[in-house]
């Protein structure tokens, strides 16, 4: 009984409150400032059908609940409305038993297109009766979407396009312009008898459906007489356009837009643009964007859009019924976007592309003394003119199915660099005083271990010369067996630590996000052997292209290391990123061995010498492979400079027979520099 008596009174405090909470309710729906305030709520969250059903019935004959909303819709799709702000003020005793209509002042600010907005102005609520009981209801007309506004009258939104940023090399060559593509499409009351072969001949050409063109042809807005956009292509492909608007109905117009003039070449190093997302709208929400945007979808374009983005102007003016203009709302100005002026050489940067011919990889090119990035590759790439005309189902499943990965940004990438790496192994071993490079290395065949608690492995090198090899042989021949005993000897906490020196394991100050590198995956070496083949740039050494040639950088500059720079605009001189990585003199002989590994008949580089200039540069294969015991593949990598010609190139290739691809890749580039 006692637990019976305990429910009995918790259902009646529950009841009770439902009670109290109804009456409250309906004490606040009783008043008008309180059926005003739900109503006002129902505005700044943009829920118009809920503030219809708060009009009086005068008003819900005046305008039908569908046209109320596709006004206020319309209006504040147009005008860009967000963050709408609306509050009022009561008096005491304003309505009294006797009152059956109230005016209430409010004051509403808006954000819009053209800034904010903000004015004041009165409501009228009116009493009236409601299935028997009383309720107060608003009283709505035109002015109430903003206060000038008459019966009749209409809001209309007028842009001005302002012109996105290009984005130009050192010399002034555009790789993103403004430009123009052609767009082709149907005038429907022009088909004639053909118009299914036609269908058929436009859906073949933009890689559509039938189906696709008959959406469009029978949309809403259509008329016999008007042009209906269908494809959109290059101005170069004038045969394709000539071969489409011969057909009955087909028509091409010029429309504006973006342009890529280095194509392929340039693709990961510029991006594309592209419509904003629904998502993208909502991530940018508040920072002038609206559902007609145009966003950098990647590259420069996507990490440089605060800059580039144009900022279009607008007007939002009140037109009378005969749309007439009465009042101007508000006015922006177009500002354009800014200009991007980078360190890249383009014609260098198209140069590099074509050489690479039909190999995949990647290659930097800089100024060793100024760290100015002259030119960042992949192989293979993307047009991304494409995205700009527009792709297909087709062409887009192609880009992300083909294995060699066109759409991946290769130079952002960590590769295991193999032989290049020796040079900085050697500098961290003279650093540490573990190596006297003077001194001749005894080594005997082309395979070594430490010992036998190596079991069956053993680091092999390809070319035995015959005798002691000391550390400028040992870069000329490049013997992995000397650096991997070199490795040994600096032992992992100093060979780490000089590591650290060069930039390991932090990341570059750069505009792409550029991985760090590193030595080990999980940050220390599992083991002696592990030491050793990193001696020689393999084991879980990645290095990403851009910081190994900056590395390179430091042999060049008396032991400091270049910051490497991709805006020529940034208001920075020529800054060091690591000083005194190394001594001048370490720095020095390094470089002159470099020189020897393609001066010397037998260096492995020797087959980029051009007459009458001095370059140095290294080598490098990296085999890609699970174990010792199965076949894998080669990663063929050529570093070079002339410092007479201020010039630092890595080119990296996928799946080689060897570096010799890279070298004669190279030396063709540079002797046209």
């Amino acid at each position: 009984m006692r637990h019976n008596g305990f429910k009995l009174i918790l259902l009646l405090i529950i009841a009770l409150g439902l009670v109290l909470s109804a009456c409250s309710k309906d004490e606040e729906e009783a008043t008008p400032e309180g059926v005003f305030e739900k109503y006002i709520s129902y505005w700044m969250e943009e829920d118009f059908s809920s503030m219809y059903e708060l009009l009086s019935s005068d008003s819900k004959d005046y305008i039908s609940q569908e046209d109320f909303l596709a006004r206020y819709e319309n209006i504040y799709s147009g005008i860009g409305a967000g963050n709408i702000e609306i509050s009022f003020t009561t008096e005491e005793d304003e309505a009294s038993d006797e009152v059956e209509e109230v005016d209430l002042a409010y004051s509403l600010k808006l954000d819009t297109v053209v800034g904010t907005l903000d004015f004041d102005h009165k409501a009228s609520l009116v009493l009236e009766e409601v299935e028997g009981e009383e309720a107060w209801k608003v009283q709505w007309n035109e002015s109430m979407i903003f206060p000038q506004m008459e019966p009749g009258d209409k809001v209309r939104v007028n842009s001005t396009p302002a012109r996105r940023g290009r984005i130009i090399d050192s010399k002034g060559m555009a790789l993103a312009d403004h430009g123009e593509v052609q767009a082709i499409g149907i005038v429907p009351g022009e088909l004639g008898d053909d118009a299914e072969k036609t269908k058929t001949i436009l859906a073949e050409a933009f890689e559509t459906t039938v189906e696709n063109i008959d959406a469009k042809l029978n949309a809403s807005w259509v008329k016999p007489d008007l042009f209906v956009p269908i494809g959109r292509l290059s101005l170069e492909d004038q045969d394709k356009i000539l071969e489409l608007t011969s057909l009955p109905g087909v028509l091409a117009q010029r429309q504006r837009d973006r342009i890529y003039h280095f194509k392929e070449a340039a693709a990961h190093l510029t991006g594309y643009t592209g419509s904003i997302t629904a998502e993208e709208l909502e991530e940018l929400s508040g920072q002038g964007y609206n559902q007609h945007s145009i966003i950098g979808k990647s590259g420069l374009e996507r990490l440089f859009e605060d800059r580039l983005r144009p900022q279009d102007g607008y007007t939002i003016t009140i037109v009378n019924k005969n749309n007439i203009p009465k009042l101007t709302l508000g006015e922006t100005q177009p500002k354009d976007g800014e200009d991007i002026i980078l360190t890249i050489d383009a014609l260098l940067q198209k140069r590099i592309y074509d050489e690479m011919g039909d190999e995949k990889g990647t290659a930097v090119a800089l100024n060793p003394k100024t760290g100015e990035v002259l030119a960042l590759v992949n192989k293979p790439a993307y047009d991304p003119n494409q995205f700009i005309l527009g792709l297909s189902t087709k062409q887009w499943n192609d880009l992300n199915e083909d294995p060699d990965k066109p759409l991946l940004n290769r130079f952002t990438q960590r590769y295991s660099p193999g032989s290049v790496f020796k040079p900085i192994v050697a500098a961290i071993a003279i650093e540490d005083g573990s190596l006297d490079p003077n001194q001749a290395m005894d080594i005997t065949g082309l395979k070594w271990k430490k010992d036998d608690s190596w079991g069956n492995y053993s680091i092999t090198r390809v070319k035995d010369p015959g005798k002691p090899v000391n550390l400028r042989d040992a870069l000329v021949y490049s013997d992995n067996i000397y650096f991997a005993r070199v490795a040994l000897n600096i032992g992992e906490e100093a060979f780490t630590s000089g590591a650290k020196k060069f930039g390991f394991g932090e990341e570059m100050a750069f505009p792409y996000a550029i991985k760090s590198s590193q030595l080990a995956n999980e940050g220390t070496f599992a083991n002696e052997i592990q030491l050793a083949d990193s001696g020689y740039g393999q084991g879980q050494v990645l290095v990403s292209p851009l910081h190994l040639a900056t590395m390179y950088t430091t042999f060049l500059n008396e032991g400091n290391m270049v910051q490497p720079r991709l805006l020529e605009d940034d208001g920075q001189s020529p800054t060091i990123w690591k000083e005194g990585v190394i001594d001048k003199a370490t720095a020095d002989l390094i470089k002159n061995n470099l020189i020897q590994v393609i001066e010397d008949p037998q260096g492995t580089a020797s087959s980029a010498k051009i007459p009458g200039r001095t370059l140095g540069g290294k080598t490098g294969t990296a085999e890609i492979k699970a174990s010792q015991d199965e076949e894998g593949i080669n990663n063929g990598s050529f570093i070079v400079f002339d410092e007479d010609k201020d010039i630092l190139i890595l080119m990296h290739l996928e799946d080689v027979s060897g570096s010799s691809v890279a070298v004669s890749k190279v030396r063709r580039i540079l002797q046209n520099y």
